[in-house]
């Protein structure tokens, strides 16, 4: 039999399960639900109905929902009597590739003492396809077996906390064969899975898990925001097996490892799911209720709620409903608390980014080089109050506070600093902050405001490059070092809301890359030491990055061109480099500087050198905002 049948279906997921973001491949798929006729003996069926022979003719959906809807599991099927190396192999590759919780299937493919030894769960490797397979022509046969050789060019890998991380190099691994019953099983193998692109995005999806930011001397500068500032940590996780238990294991294993170093979790050391609990479902009144171990028996009711808010928001993407609370129960099933919707509104990411329906309005600076600003509703800018709307101002960028009451903004040289309230009569004051760059080019990039209060800027003077914070806007200037660079000069940058991420465009080498880093906090209040580590790349598809903004707790859009000549693209990517189930769009000629959200709920800006000021409609097409201005930005 050839590879149609490596997997059977089962029953279709129910409608409207957003989980199934992805439809398997063709030939993995029966489509039980769009067909007129079932034919069976294509793939192997537990059973086949019978045709109906009777009852009124019925029209059948062929919409793109239909299609989802139709979508049906798949199973590995067993290795058939007399499989060569080579088959069996390429038989357990796809084995590895259904919907089976626990790979039971795939593990027939296995010797004993393989089956014991593998660890599926150990990572996954993600190739461009899947593993080309072939007899090892150095290995041969031996005394013992048979070795096979897997190839292929690796794009990333998924380790075991489910973080993923790009990294393309070329793949070469080895499979050992031996004979136990006169047929041929796999009795050596590496740890993990490895798999095409297209399988791990059919079977893969990237879920936000929530911690809380560490913010060390930064604790309470907000009173605003206080200091129950959650942090969305991505991770993959499998589509179509029991999903929200899933995600909420995956929280409970704590932090990945990159993100570890500046977030914690409410959860006890140890904490996990109580025995017995097997399967995490939502009850009839949507409420999410999770027995925990004893680890968790005795904790108190704020830190309870701390636990039950990072439950609720990194579940409530994965259910097609909408949660109405959290209840966390002890392993005897008694209450340790209880989280509604309304009160987690105390905890959310929203407070941070804006989506609370809130319609930030749009700002940029026009050609007399002051700042003006307009809504959806208004076709023409007007000056913002204050001392950045005067004809004075001679101002080349700006960024506005996340309250919209405060603004940063640079000169046209780009060699000084301002901020401002946005009220009328208000003074920009004195410079904050000085660049001794005699060119605009190399003087100070638009500033970006966290939503903890704090003023982010670089200075790419060739002669002293800097990163620097300014708390509150007006506070003393604080370098901030950034130990990753290794040489390379900060251009341009955006920080996240919760201020514990940071977006640098790098250059170095004659290019500009997209890198992102971790905010560390250290020292004290008066004497704060902020660090930005673990640099790593990300949009690495494009050689040359002009811009980018933050658009969604752990998502970024990134206009840049893959080669030099080639169009320039508009791409999103997440946050670990992982590329983002986002098509990939024209960007206008000329991009110079991007703009969006992170509550995703305001269209893309974007500056152009040919479009001036350009905005992205919902059907997809760039529409003229400003024939003349700069510098596009959202509060942020």
């Amino acid at each position: 039999m050839g590879a149609d049948r490596r997997h059977r279906p089962s029953e279709p997921d129910e409608p409207g399960d957003p989980r199934r973001a992805h439809a398997p491949s063709a030939r993995r798929r029966t489509p039980l639900a769009a067909s007129a006729l079932l034919v069976c003996g294509a793939v192997v069926l537990t059973g086949c109905a019978s045709m109906p022979d009777s009852g009124d003719v019925s029209k059948v959906d062929s919409s793109p929902r239909a299609e989802i809807d139709s979508q049906v599991r798949v199973y590995g099927v067993p290795p058939g009597n007399g499989e060569q190396p080579p088959e069996l192999v390429s038989g357990f590759l796809e084995a590895i590739t259904s919907d089976e919780p626990d790979f039971d299937t795939a593990k027939q493919y296995l010797a004993d003492e393989a089956q014991g030894a593998w660890d599926p769960f150990a990572s996954i490797t993600v190739l461009a396809q899947a593993p080309k397979v072939s007899v090892d022509p150095t290995a041969g046969k031996d005394g013992n077996g048979i070795t096979i050789l897997l190839t292929g060019t690796q794009l990333a890998t998924v380790d075991d906390r489910h973080a993923y991380e790009p990294r393309e190099r070329k793949y070469e691994e080895r499979i050992h064969l031996a004979k136990t019953g006169g047929e041929w099983r796999i009795d050596s193998l590496p740890p993990g899975l490895v798999m095409g692109q297209p399988d791990f995005q059919r079977i893969y999806r990237s879920v936000n898990k929530y911690y809380f930011a560490e913010l060390g001397p930064d604790a309470g500068a907000s009173p605003v925001v206080g200091e129950d500032v959650l942090v969305a940590d991505p991770v993959y996780l499998r589509k179509r097996v029991d999903s929200v238990t899933a995600t909420v294991n995956a929280l409970l294993d704590g932090p990945t490892n990159w993100l570890d170093p500046v977030v914690s979790t409410a959860f006890p050391t140890g904490t996990t799911l109580a025995a017995g609990e097997k399967k995490l479902t939502l009850d009839d009144s949507h409420t999410l209720s999770v027995r925990l171990n004893d680890r968790a028996a005795r904790i108190d009711e704020v830190r309870c709620h701390r636990m039950a808010a990072q439950v609720f928001f990194t579940v409530q993407d994965q259910t097609s409903t909408e949660l109405s609370s959290v209840r966390l129960e002890r392993a005897n099933g008694s209450e340790l608390c209880s989280l509604s919707s309304e009160s987690s509104r105390g905890y959310a990411p929203d407070r941070l980014n804006g989506r609370m329906d809130r319609k930030y309005r749009q700002y940029f600076v026009d050609d007399k080089h002051r700042v003006v600003s307009l809504s959806d509703e208004e076709d023409v800018a007007s000056p913002v109050a204050g001392a950045f709307g005067l004809e004075g101002a001679q101002l080349g960028s700006v960024a506005i506070a996340r309250d919209e009451r405060f603004a940063a903004g640079v000169s046209r040289d780009g060699r000084l600093l301002y901020t401002s309230v946005l009220e009328p009569g208000a003074q920009r004051g004195v410079a904050r902050l000085t660049s001794r760059a005699a060119d605009p080019d190399n003087g100070l990039t638009t500033p970006s405001w966290d939503a903890l209060g704090g003023l982010w800027v670089a200075d790419r003077d060739p002669r002293h490059p800097r990163l620097l914070r300014l708390q509150n806007g007006t506070g003393t200037p604080e370098e901030v070092r950034v130990p990753g660079l290794g040489g390379g000069r900060i251009t341009s940058l955006r920080i996240s809301s919760d201020g514990m991420r940071l977006a640098l465009l790098v250059e170095r080498d004659g290019h500009t890359t997209l890198q992102l880093g971790r905010v560390e906090r250290r020292g004290t209040a008066k004497a704060p030491e902020l660090s930005v580590e673990g640099l790593r790349s990300i949009g690495l598809k494009l050689e040359d990055v002009d811009a980018a903004a933050w658009a969604g707790d752990s998502r970024l859009v990134v206009a840049g061109h893959e080669s030099r000549g080639v169009q320039k693209l508009l791409m999103y990517v997440e946050t670990d480099g992982s590329p983002a189930d986002i098509r990939t769009i024209p960007a206008p000629g000329g991009i110079q500087t991007l703009a969006a959200t992170e509550g995703q709920n305001r269209p893309l800006l974007a500056g152009a050198k040919e479009d001036g000021i350009v905005r992205l409609t919902t059907n997809g097409d760039w529409e003229s905002v400003a024939k003349a201005g700069v510098g596009p930005v959202y509060p942020g």
